[in-house]
């Protein structure tokens, strides 16, 4: 029997940010948790950044801010800091995603809250965190990226330096860490009441998502007699992660008759049962390679042979004859044509922009027999003021009429 409540359900975080650090709030909303995202009197500008814009709001606003709930305050008042002393006051946990001590500049920072509810989780996130020499520094999305080594500067066709086309990782892996270290904090808290402050940098979680390539640089730091390359290769100490696979044949990108597919014998078991499935045993017994971790690096004479090979048969054929034959290829898809995938069509697929705004990829996390969360389409700025006040906190007419005359929601709200 499936569980009757989301995962999350019963979780309260209220939310400050603005732009992507607030999907801190969508991972968690996205499974169940009420998120009230507490916005300016003139909204969070996330609606007017970037690019596509649907429907007069940006896709960015539609994905980051979808099932949550908003109410905008002016936080210059005091009757608007009360209100937010009054939502923390039965929240779990608080999302400053925004330049360190915005919070706190108003009297609502972490030492402020544990006074109105000692077992608040209090998450700070930003560009490069609370410490260190670029705490301060504006910066957007790509600077996390370019700043931990995961962007190699390309040139247009004028010969000037240029941003090529990459998937962001700081600014997705921040938030997802964010969420990660709040739910350890609030289970934490309803163990021993007591509160924690947490602060993520985009930047460090740029830099955490790619530790393979920079450890293993790290590594070869030391002397070839504690650290070398592996056995297949002679020991050679290859550049690290995919850039040390440029050269590899036997795991390597082919064309096929209508795409590319990749493929990955990099295990002797799976070359085998690759060459086998194709009637090439005399590749095999020409270069049955090492048992583990053999790419067949600068074998050209190979390669050629596979090239041939690879372009006898669609991208799809080849990915369903690789299960036939208990061997290692996938297919080579593009942000355009992923969603043309079967596997994508059958494990994600897209909430559609009739419900939910835009067109959205669902949370990925799966719990089985369940049903995911259906997250509400992102709202409009202050859509849940009157909701907010009145069912979660309880205030009467008299007071959200007083609250509204004082400014306490901002001018015209």
């Amino acid at each position: 029997m499936a569980p009757s409540r989301a995962p999350l359900a019963g979780l309260r975080v209220i939310e400050v940010s603005l732009l992507g650090p607030g999907a801190v709030g969508t991972h968690l909303a996205d499974l169940g948790a009420d998120v009230i995202k507490v916005e300016p009197p003139k909204g969070d500008y996330i609606r007017q950044m970037t690019w596509p814009i649907i429907e007069g709001s940006s896709l960015l606003h539609w994905h980051i801010n979808r099932g949550k709930r908003s109410i905008t305050l002016d936080l210059r008042t005091e009757e608007g800091q009360e209100v937010f002393r009054d939502l923390v006051r039965d929240a779990d946990a608080v999302i400053e995603a925004m330049r360190p001590g915005a919070l706190a500049k108003r009297g609502l920072g972490f030492e402020d809250l544990l006074e109105v509810n000692p077992k608040i989780v209090f998450c700070t996130i930003s560009g490069y965190g609370m410490t260190g020499p670029y705490a301060e520094l504006p910066s957007h999305g790509i600077a996390y990226d370019t700043w931990a080594g995961l962007v190699k500067p390309d040139h247009d066709d004028d010969g000037f330096p240029c941003i090529p086309e990459h998937p962001s990782t700081g600014i997705h892996a921040g938030p997802l860490f964010g969420a990660f270290g709040l739910l350890a904090g609030v289970l934490r808290a309803r163990e021993t009441g007591e509160g924690s402050f947490l602060e993520i940098a985009q930047s460090d979680s740029a830099a955490y998502m790619d530790w393979y390539r920079s450890e293993t640089w790290k590594a070869y730091e030391r002397p070839e007699t504690e650290v070398t390359g592996n056995a297949s290769d002679n020991y050679e100490r290859r550049a690290p992660g995919t850039a040390g696979m440029r050269d590899g044949v036997r795991y390597q990108i082919y064309e096929s008759s209508d795409g590319h597919v990749l493929f990955m014998a990099s295990e002797q078991e799976f070359w085998r049962n690759f060459c086998e499935g194709v009637g090439r045993m005399d590749l095999f017994e020409r270069w049955p390679g090492s048992k583990f971790a053999d790419h067949a690096k600068g074998n050209t004479e190979l390669r050629r042979e596979l090239v041939q090979i690879f372009a006898t048969r669609s991208t799809a054929e080849w990915v369903i004859w690789s299960g036939e034959h208990n061997t290692t290829i996938a297919p080579v898809n593009t942000p355009k044509t992923l969603a043309d995938d079967v596997q994508f069509a059958d494990r994600l697929g897209f909430m559609p922009h009739e419900t939910h705004g835009a067109d959205m990829l669902p949370h990925p996390v799966k719990f089985v027999g369940e049903d995911v969360v259906d997250p509400t389409p992102a709202p409009s700025a202050g859509q849940h003021n009157d909701e907010v006040v009145t069912e979660v906190l309880g205030y009467d007419a008299d007071r959200l009429a007083a609250l509204r005359a004082a400014g306490a929601f901002g001018e015209g709200n």
